[in-house]
């Protein structure tokens, strides 16, 4: 047995997001500790593990696991690498904390669905926004009844982002990213939205590449169906020089709000009651932060369990994103398992391919 009874991590990849993943880290000493550091770029490698006092530098991920000073390696490098990367960690035995998208494609989520049963190691999907306070307190009010039948929502992210920011080879992309801001934006809003209402029925959605000279979407919407008849629209916009991340549910009881950019705490959240009607939702503190998922993921390794998001759950969201590429491509609603093996939404997400595609190969 091991003389320190912490959870071994190490990060792999060292670009913006890395940071939130060390500062996770470092919010749960007695835990887990952050062991090793890996990066194509040796150098910015070595200034990250020293910046976060990790004790190693790896030159692959390879090296890192034959090592075997590992048990969760957190996964931050461009989609495109997410779902090999993540393989060779199961098939080491080693858990991953991956981040958004998980994948670039249904596929390859299933694919590592596959690995993960094999091998008993499991990958759990960042998606940090479920763990805020107010998402879980949300999310037990609704279950409890106590904010009457869900009615209505509406899922806003529109974001904005400059042409130097797809400077980035990988980024806008296809083969690379997965989708636009659909895939790689918006995901965080509508998967906290799913979180809430439960099971999706029915997607009608439009996508277009307004104003970025990228390959995929820079715009899409949506309108979506839950199987108790809640109805929804989603929003995902990389043009939007006013940034906003938003989320408004309408309950019989109250209507509940969040309104915030890149991360919320409690008092992002607010509460109207219809009238007549009362609803006690005390405010306290938290956030929505990486710590806070990476401490339920702690909790479920500890106990044995898979930990959140599971790629179970992570599957319901990723479908959906293929469900909003299908109807906007083919011009159909899209109903839920719809999308079998055989589908070209399934491969890839821009699956038939996108209507600007074809107008650019006349």
């Amino acid at each position: 047995m091991r003389p320190d009874s912490r959870h071994r991590a190490a990060v792999v990849g060292t670009g913006a997001i890395a940071a939130a993943h060390a500062q996770a880290i470092r919010e749960h000493p007695d835990r887990v500790r952050l062991t090793a550091v890996v990066d194509l770029d040796q150098e910015r490698a070595r200034t990250f593990a020293e910046a976060w006092s990790a004790p190693a530098v790896a030159p692959d991920l390879t090296a890192l696991l034959a090592a075997g000073d590992v048990d969760l390696v957190h996964l931050c490098t461009p989609p495109a690498t997410h779902a090999p990367l993540a393989r060779q960690c199961l098939e080491a035995g080693v858990h991953v904390l991956v981040e958004k998208p998980p994948t670039l494609s249904l596929a390859e989520l299933d694919e590592l669905a596959d690995v993960s049963r094999a091998t008993g190691a499991y990958v759990a999907t960042v998606f940090q926004h479920r763990f805020g306070a107010g998402a879980v307190r949300l999310r037990a009010m609704t279950a409890a009844g106590e904010l009457g039948r869900p009615l209505l929502a509406t899922c806003e992210t529109q974001w904005y982002r400059d042409a130097a920011y797809f400077e980035v080879p990988w980024r806008g992309r296809w083969e690379t990213e997965g989708g636009g801001p659909t895939m790689g934006h918006g995901i965080h809003q509508f998967d906290l939205l799913l979180s809430v209402l439960g099971r999706w029925e029915q997607v009608t959605a439009v996508a277009a590449r307004r104003s970025r000279r990228v390959d995929t979407e820079d715009v899409s919407m949506a309108l979506v169906t839950f199987a108790d008849g809640t109805v929804a629209s989603v929003v995902n916009s990389v043009v939007s020089p006013r940034q906003t991340s938003r989320l408004r549910f309408d309950f019989e009881l109250a209507t509940v709000e969040l309104d915030h950019l890149y991360g919320y705490t409690d008092a992002d959240w607010t509460v109207t009651p219809a009238p007549g009607h009362t609803v006690r939702w005390p405010v306290g503190a938290g956030s929505s932060g990486h710590g806070g998922q990476l401490a339920a993921v702690l909790d479920a390794l500890d106990s044995g369990s898979a930990p959140p998001v599971t790629l179970d759950e992570t599957r319901r969201t990723m479908e959906f994103i293929a469900a909003v590429y299908a109807s906007a491509f083919s011009g159909a609603p899209v109903r839920a398992g719809e999308i079998g093996p055989d589908s070209p939404f399934a491969r890839r997400m821009n699956g038939t391919g996108a209507p600007w595609e074809a107008v650019r190969a006349r």
